[in-house]
């Protein structure tokens, strides 16, 4: 099913297709050098089934991104319950991870204003996002969508010796 259409992408939902360029983009180092660690085939494989799940219980999620000229699977755009304790929480997050050779072309910017658009025919009323203070790529993306930022925590799922564990909290009224 295909729930947003940009210039140049498609954002739509996941087919086992997607599961072994998934699988492939969560060993990058390049595109996961702002998390703990690449993730392994198994725990790329429970990640696809949340995704899965989440689309099943609320008719939205993390939408498969794919190039709309090419078909090409790229990574994903989309929503996220936020999944552990915080000032913020329980809310909704638009988060984005894209395979390394399509970072810096405005691929997140663009699929992510589609989602923000998309969130507001959902009814929901505000988005969250963060990520690694050291993560300045995308702390961008959230500034050029809108976002505004609403401050810095300590992220509870992180080591406190951790260099990711302070995140910049970003936030838009949908």
């Amino acid at each position: 099913m295909v729930y947003f259409e940009t210039e140049r992408l498609v954002l739509r939902s996941w087919t086992q297709e997607d599961l072994p360029l998934f699988v492939a983009m969560n060993k990058d180092e390049e595109v996961m050098r702002y998390f703990p660690s690449t993730l392994s085939d198994e725990e790329t494989t429970a990640f696809y089934e949340r995704i899965q799940d989440e689309f099943r219980r609320n008719g939205w999620g993390l939408y498969a991104v794919e190039i709309k000229s090419t078909g090409e699977f790229i990574g994903y755009v989309g929503l996220h319950e936020i999944g552990f304790d915080a000032e913020f929480a329980p809310g909704v997050e638009i988060g984005w991870r894209l395979a390394s050779r399509f970072h810096k072309q405005g691929y997140a910017t663009e699929a992510a204003e589609a989602v923000v658009c998309g969130a507001r025919r959902l009814g929901l009323r505000k988005l969250y996002s963060f990520t690694a203070k050291v993560n300045r790529p995308s702390e961008r993306v959230m500034q050029k969508i809108g976002m505004t930022k609403a401050g810095e925590f300590k992220h509870p799922k992180l080591a406190p010796e951790s260099p990711l564990l302070t995140h910049v909290l970003y936030q838009i009224d949908v």
